[in-house]
């Protein structure tokens, strides 16, 4: 009897499978899902590619590079992947363990003798390993205003001077707060123990060992150039924001998110992780395959999560990290910057998975894609689509409206007088200087390290607030001072839920000079 059954119940789980299989590898079922996602969103480009096990199966582009100049986002069209550069950071760390120059157990200190965190404990025990699993104790974000808004003066030296002084939030590996500025310090431990920079070791030991079309570091910049140039909303319509010029300079952030990489270079590293080949096999060893993708730190599992996807394990591993989406094992990560948003999710079991890229403001849509896309996969007939994920989080945004950021649009210049004697040159220990000035009847805050980071005081209600001049610096801050024998100044976000890189509550300013 049992002679009988096993083979068909292996037929009916055969079918199941081929079921799931056919569903997720239909095309037009991909273009309704990217189209729906462009014109919901009013997308100014798109790239995206789907592997099925182990093949690329669907890729689309859409839009312009630059909106209004005819310029079609291509397969090797350039985008800035932001924070997916960090499993590349967290490979070159890999590749460097595998060539025995390092080890995962080293402490940072071995290899960066100046590297400090505000406990000397800490200093003394953090491992290369945590610089990549955001366990450290740092605030979520900490120190991000070291990094961006781009261009600024911080350089990498900078970062690990000024780590010493930002205040823990929590204890070390006691729990999940995602940072930026421990990247950089693993590129630059990757320098140190790799005898070359960052950018020269990305370039030989990942991009060309593995055949991506990536760039990375400062390079002169062309018109011919196929390069997408990140897009901001303004009056209903996508204008360019903080496009390239002519000399494209290195960033300070770049083994956090400076990495730029075309659609065709995104799919071949994907694959290179869901089917590798003999010589990709040799570029990276099983045990550091197995390394990369080991979980160290639980993260919080949203109630949308839950909803959405029946998650019970969220972990973040070496640049990656790691989920169950209904009953299936994912490996991802995102990538954000201002006017570019990435994506990309592997499936391991089915040696499947999807990448996009987008050159424009796309935080709900990429949410939105994302999950439209891994149901393709997981849950083939869920027939919500963009339109019904995009209503659901249209339902969170309504149930969490009492954080809604308050009503600042009654709002004066503050005057010279009105700050009398607290007017002058304002220190934080890794911030630097900020000059809180009069120019003619107002009161101007300069940041001389971020120059884009300036703005005018205004008043609202009984409090100050800064009214940044660039576009980009889209998170308003309050500025609240003390006075007495030793003026401080805090500052923090007039919108709670304004992006957590906008880090203001971490600095702590004292008055040190009067203004010039």
């Amino acid at each position: 009897m049992n002679a009988v059954r096993a083979p068909r119940i292996a037929l009916i789980a055969l079918f199941f499978l081929a079921g799931a299989t056919l569903a997720a590898t239909d095309p037009e079922r991909f273009d309704r899902i990217v189209d729906d996602a462009v014109q919901r969103y009013q997308l100014p480009g798109i790239a995206v590619g789907v592997i099925d096990n182990g093949e690329i199966l669907y890729t689309r582009t859409l839009g312009e590079r630059e909106a209004g100049s005819g310029k079609k986002i291509t397969r090797q069209t350039l985008f800035k992947i932001a924070s997916n550069s960090k499993a590349m950071t967290a490979s070159l760390l890999a590749r460097l363990v595998d060539a025995g120059k390092l080890r995962w157990e080293d402490p940072v200190v071995k290899h960066l003798p100046d590297f400090r965190m505000f406990d000397p404990w800490v200093t003394r025990n953090m491992q290369v390993r945590d610089l990549l699993v955001h366990n450290s104790g740092l605030p979520e974000g900490g120190g991000d205003l070291m990094l961006w808004p781009e261009p600024n003066r911080f350089t990498r030296a900078d970062i690990l001077a000024g780590l010493g002084h930002i205040k823990p939030r929590y204890s070390f590996r006691a729990g999940y707060a995602y940072d930026n500025l421990l990247y950089v310090v693993a590129g630059e431990v990757a320098a140190a123990a790799g005898g070359a920079s960052y950018e020269e070791l990305m370039r030989s030991q990942v991009f060309v060992p593995l055949g991506l079309d990536c760039r990375v570091g400062a390079w002169k910049s062309s018109i011919d150039d196929d390069i997408a140039q990140p897009h901001a909303q303004a009056k209903g319509r996508n204008v360019v924001t903080s496009a390239d010029g002519d000399e494209v300079a290195e960033i300070t952030s770049a083994a956090a998110g400076g990495i730029r990489c075309s659609l065709d270079a995104m799919l071949r590293w994907a694959r290179n992780w869901l089917t590798p080949d003999a010589q990709q096999k040799t570029w990276l060893s099983a045990e550091q395959r197995a390394a990369m993708w080991t979980g160290h730190t639980p993260m919080p599992i949203s109630a949308r999560r839950r909803a959405w996807d029946n998650t019970h394990a969220w972990l973040y591993a070496l640049g990656f990290r790691l989920g169950d989406v209904d009953g299936e094992w994912t490996v991802s990560h995102t990538g954000t910057l201002s006017g570019m948003y990435s994506m990309m999710l592997l499936l391991p079991d089915r040696k499947s998975g999807f990448v996009f890229l987008i050159n424009g403001e796309a935080d709900e849509a990429r949410t939105v894609l994302g999950e439209a896309l891994v149901k393709q996969f997981t849950a083939p007939d869920d027939a919500r689509g963009i339109a019904g994920y995009a209503a659901d989080l249209a339902a969170d945004r309504v149930s969490t409206a009492q954080h809604a950021a308050p009503d600042t649009a009654t709002r004066t210049p503050v005057t010279p007088a009105q700050l009398h004697g607290l007017l002058g040159i304002w220190r934080d220990p890794w911030f630097g200087d900020v000059a809180i000035c009069a120019d003619a009847q107002r009161v101007r805050f300069r940041s001389a390290k971020s120059p884009l980071m300036r703005g005018t005081l205004m008043q609202v209600g009984q409090r100050n607030l800064v009214d940044w001049d660039a576009e980009g610096v889209d998170a308003e801050a309050w500025l609240d001072f003390t006075t007495g024998n030793a003026p401080t100044l805090h500052m923090s976000k007039v919108d709670p839920q304004a992006d957590f890189s906008f880090d203001y509550e971490d600095l702590a300013f004292t008055r040190v000079a009067d203004c010039d």
